[in-house]
């Protein structure tokens, strides 16, 4: 196989996992708030913050491949 060949295939295989885990995480965080939120509404405004910074940094995993795969891409 060549070089080229590897590198496509390992950038793809990168930013698929990396597009498709972030994105479960992401919305088991919200949907596992909201239903916090629903079954105790006086801790709204504590959970809600950390949903946000917790979804926050799942999405900044799927930039980390992103970036990842542009190396491999492109540096490599």
């Amino acid at each position: 196989m060549e070089l080229e060949a590897i590198k496509v295939i390992s950038a793809a295989a990168c930013i698929c996992i990396g597009g498709l885990v972030p994105t479960w995480a992401e919305g088991t965080v919200a949907a596992k708030g909201i239903e916090g939120m629903s079954r105790n509404p006086e801790v709204i405004d504590k959970l809600f913050p950390n949903m946000v910074v917790a979804m926050a940094i799942c999405e900044s995993v799927a930039i980390y491949c992103l970036v990842v795969s542009l190396i491999i891409l492109f540096v490599i």
